[in-house]
């Protein structure tokens, strides 16, 4: 079974940025297609990013042009680099893999807030 573990959320203000990690515990990360997924506050878990194992990318209209997900195969690892946060992303973030594999990492927090 994969194991995930994100890292990197925090607290920010407006218009400030984070970068998240998530190491994938598998000899076959390559081969996935990974994605970026948020929790906010009262809502359910909504599809951010997403990353081909062709290097394609592909992203919500929320985020588009703010967030950016990349990924090191050699280091088992995805990203999601966010710009010009606001008060809207304040959520949980996860990573997965696309279709998911049946079990989420703990997420990591991300508040944006004045």
């Amino acid at each position: 079974q994969v194991q995930l573990v994100e890292s990197g959320g925090g607290l920010v203000q407006p218009g400030g940025s984070l970068r998240l990690s998530c190491v994938v515990s598998t000899s076959i990360f390559s081969i996935y297609e990974m994605g970026w997924y948020r929790r906010a506050p009262g809502k359910q878990r909504e599809w951010v990013a997403r990353s081909t194992s062709g290097g394609s990318t592909d992203y919500a209209n929320s985020v588009k042009g703010r967030f950016t997900i990349s990924r090191d195969n050699g280091k088992n690892t995805v990203y999601l680099q966010m710009n010009s946060l606001n008060a809207k992303d304040t959520a949980i973030y996860y990573c997965n893999t696309i279709p998911d594999n049946g079990s989420w990492g703990q997420g990591t927090q991300v508040t944006v807030s004045s």
